[in-house]
């Protein structure tokens, strides 16, 4: 008899579980509703940000509750800083937003930033669509075939902001490697750098993820006027075989622990996140969401057609690795934070 009853409290239990859940689902349908849901992109049109946020605005609201219209909206300005704040302190605070920027403004009050107003810990991390690989480039008009070359012979690199991973990434392989180019900064973004290169006012840049080669690059890396000549983040890659990887360039352990924060963040390649406060129910819709929209066969045909790399991580896991990278011992972060400064 106890054993029936124990049964009937754990069916009853499990009853409630599920109308709790049914009527958690509905709410969240009845919210979105109607309603338009903002991704917004802390970089300019045309970068690989901008590209892979168009392709989920066309899947993403299919797997919404409520399925709202997605709209994509650019706030330029301090490499992600600027939208970042924004999403902190300003943007509505109820599951209607959603950001996509650089993979730094998750370290920006780790390194000291005093232009970043926000806690990173305090954002709801949605997931993130790729996990980036890196590279150094030239132009063919620059003379260098191989990154050993840089250790010779002194170029110029273009750049965006002193916040910009272009810039920090440039000045870490610069002071981490001895390579002897300079860094020119102003550019909006990794679209403005690519037309400098082809007008020769620039010859070189750093930390350009593979997927944007591929997607936005791809016509000067078939004619060889643009060539990656180091690897700078992850495990060497295979379509990269036969490049350096940054790794190999560290001549202690502490290297390679400066080397896996300066440059092992770029796996985060493109996070989205939300503004502090949301209601946990929109999290969570929004995380499986996402993780549906790459799971899409629709959307997987998109990705190939536009040519980018989809390699997903869930909002708990991209979380989890924020954290992790966060918690290095405040000597890493010292000497990564002077290996990235600018000139």
């Amino acid at each position: 008899m106890q054993a029936i009853d124990r049964r009937g409290l754990i069916g009853a239990a499990l009853a409630v579980c599920a109308l709790a859940h049914t009527a958690q689902a509905d709410e969240v349908a009845d919210f979105y509703k109607g309603k338009s849901l903002d991704v917004v992109v802390g970089h300019q049109a045309g970068t690989g940000f901008d590209v892979y946020a168009r392709v989920l605005q066309r899947h993403l609201g299919k797997h919404i509750p409520g399925n709202p219209s997605i709209v994509v909206k650019n706030m330029t300005g301090a490499s992600g800083i600027v939208a970042a704040n924004w999403l902190a302190n300003i943007a509505p605070k109820d599951g209607t937003v959603m950001g996509t920027m650089v993979y730094s403004i998750a370290f920006e009050p780790l390194f000291g930033n005093d232009k970043a107003k926000y806690d990173p810990a305090k954002f709801n991390w949605i997931g993130n669509m790729e996990q980036s690989v890196a590279v150094c480039g030239v132009t063919k008009a620059s003379g260098i075939e191989k990154f050993d070359d840089l250790l010779k012979k002194e170029v110029v690199f273009g750049a965006t902001g002193a916040t910009g991973p272009l810039g920090k990434q440039a000045q870490a392989v610069r002071r981490l490697t001895g390579a002897k180019f300079k860094v020119v900064y102003g550019y909006k973004g990794s679209a403005d750098v690519k037309l400098a290169m082809n007008r020769g006012e620039v010859a070189g840049i750093c930390g350009l993820p593979l997927s944007t080669i591929k997607s936005f690059w791809g016509e000067e890396l078939k004619t060889g006027d643009f060539k990656p000549i180091i690897q700078l983040s992850g495990k060497p890659h295979p379509e990269l075989k036969g490049l350096p990887h940054i790794d190999s360039y560290a001549k202690s352990e502490d290297d390679k622990k400066t080397f896996n924060l300066v440059f092992g963040v770029q796996a985060l390649g493109r996070i989205y996140f939300s503004p502090p406060g949301q209601p946990a129910a929109r999290t969570k819709a929004l995380r499986d969401a996402l993780m549906a929209t790459m799971k899409d066969k629709d959307f997987l045909a998109d990705a190939v057609k536009t040519k980018i790399d989809i390699e997903p991580m869930t909002g708990e896991e991209t979380a989890e690795l924020i954290a992790k990278f966060s918690a290095v011992p405040p000597a890493v972060v010292e000497r990564a934070k002077k290996a990235t400064l600018k000139e």
